[in-house]
């Protein structure tokens, strides 16, 4: 889908400037437990299926919308692995677009759907094992790729 009426009504205002955006992230396992990446089109980096919480949206809906859009699957946010924001969720857009995410990471199952690898957003989604994660543009602690988590949330204090 790409930008919202919101967020480019934002920028039609401040331009490039920095802007606050809460987002989320999806950690999305096949059945061998690999993780789902993808590239956007005008990308070289992998990155996590991720976006945007939208007006009048909760979080979990905005992870739902999102994996449904980049990737053509039906997921459901299991538990929350983590929440980060701060000046390292900081990122600048190749346009010149500034942001800093504070972002939420879902673990998620997939409950249907079908990948499209090629779509809008997304020119290619790959599943990594987690052992072997892409180099991505955003980064993330190394803890929200492990399979081998406690249930309490982790974030940085």
């Amino acid at each position: 889908m790409g930008m919202s009426d919101y967020y480019k009504n934002l920028r039609e205002k401040l331009g490039n400037q920095l802007l606050f955006m809460p987002s989320v992230v999806g950690i999305i396992r096949n059945k061998q437990g690999e993780i789902l990446f993808g590239r956007k089109h005008n990308e070289e980096n992998w990155g996590l299926i991720a976006g945007a919480i939208e007006i009048g949206e909760n979080p979990a809906q905005a992870m739902v919308r999102e994996a449904f859009e980049e990737t053509g699957l039906d997921v459901e946010p299991d538990r929350i692995i983590g929440v980060y924001g701060g000046e390292e969720r900081r990122f600048t857009y190749d346009n010149g677009h500034q942001v800093e995410y504070l972002t939420i990471v879902f673990d998620c199952k997939i409950r249907g759907g079908q990948l499209n690898p090629f779509n809008e957003e997304m020119k290619d989604l790959k599943f990594f094992p987690e052992d072997q994660i892409p180099p991505i543009a955003n980064k993330y602690p190394d803890y929200i790729f492990s399979s081998d988590q406690g249930e309490r949330a982790h974030f940085i204090k």
